[in-house]
């Protein structure tokens, strides 16, 4: 059978040798883009990390295709109902980081509450050190409130790590789960209530039609006064420009972004004057780099996941998903893709 995996590191070549003996692999460490599509012809198992793009063209070009295995949690890259009415399975890695992503959404808030980034480019320029504390001076976590939107694996483990600080949790979910409430000691609230009332908002939940600019400028004009936004989620979720407007106002305070709108238009900057975007991309763009510019925000590259053991998780699990679907049966399907039988 011909595989094709895209955005691999060096690491993962042997490993995925080993795994398919007898298969004909295409392995390639860059984004799956039209250039490869003459070599995907016959291509039947396709696994992009996130930022290969399995849209209309790319299922085109894959004639064969039955299963696009991503090596990822999110699955927004992929055209789930342009697979489906393919035939084509599609799977992903549904739990592999928690505890890694919630890591860094900790780190954000640490280094944000701290001023760390303020402070450590103090002391790398003496001759722009400020001469006054107040201009570094951060705040405790203790007593201040959490607000956690999407109480999945990914919020729970954030959930903990607020309740080891001494915060209040308040969180919004669609689905209620008392047990882990009263376990953790957390309050499931109105959306409109975490608003008013977090010190802190973190994002924890999908990017769908639904939560599209879920913290827009309403949601942004809701929010405690000089709140702190966090997001390790997806970018789609924040409107970009109704947050530069909100830190720009001083309505908030700071934000703390792994993942934001334009990303990978930021990512793909080298070559951005060879391609085509319309304006709406290109605007996004421009506001990227405006939050890149802040003192009040912490821009990380899609590195929430990024630990030895949780990559090392995403191949294993990745291998798993298309062994069993070799062997005729299927695992971590995503919703509302082909039900797929081999």
């Amino acid at each position: 059978m011909k595989m094709a995996f895209f955005e691999l590191e060096g690491w993962e070549r042997p490993v995925l040798a080993n795994g398919f003996v007898g298969h004909e692999l295409f392995l390639h460490d860059d984004v799956l883009s039209p250039k490869f599509y003459p070599q995907l012809a016959g291509c039947e198992i396709v696994s992009p990390f996130i930022y290969s793009q399995i849209d209309a063209g790319a299922l085109a070009a894959m004639p064969s295709l039955k299963l696009v295995a991503s090596r990822s949690t999110g699955y927004d890259h992929i055209d789930v109902a342009g697979c489906k009415a393919r035939g084509v399975l599609v799977s992903n890695v549904p739990e592999y980081g928690s505890q890694t992503v919630a890591e860094h959404s900790f780190a954000l808030i640490l280094a944000l509450s701290r001023k760390l980034i303020k402070a450590y480019r103090a002391m790398r320029n003496t001759e722009a050190r400020p001469q006054d504390a107040r201009e570094l001076r951060g705040f405790d976590l203790r007593g201040k409130t959490l607000g956690v939107i999407g109480a999945g694996n990914i919020g729970l483990h954030v959930i903990r790590m607020a309740k080891s600080f001494g915060m209040r949790v308040l969180v919004y979910d669609l689905v209620r789960r008392q047990t882990l409430s009263d376990l953790l000691d957390f309050e499931y609230v109105s959306m409109d209530q975490l608003l008013r009332e977090s010190d802190i908002v973190s994002l924890h939940c999908p990017a769908t039609a639904a939560t599209h600019h879920l913290i827009g400028g309403e949601t942004l004009a809701k929010m405690k006064r000089r709140a702190i936004l966090i997001n390790t989620a997806r970018g789609e979720l924040v409107d970009t420009a109704a947050l530069l407007e909100a830190l720009q106002s001083g309505h908030l305070a700071g934000a703390g972004l792994d993942v934001f709108e334009g990303e990978a238009l930021v990512r793909e900057e080298a070559q951005i004057l060879s391609k085509v975007y319309d304006r709406e991309q290109l605007e996004g763009a421009i506001r990227a780099h405006q939050l890149l510019k802040r003192d009040d925000v912490i821009v990380t590259p899609h590195n929430a996941f990024n630990s030895h053991e949780a990559v090392s998780r995403i191949l294993d699990t990745t291998i798993e998903n298309i062994s069993s679907f070799l062997a005729g049966r299927s695992q971590n399907v995503v919703p509302g893709a082909a039900a797929g039988a081999n």
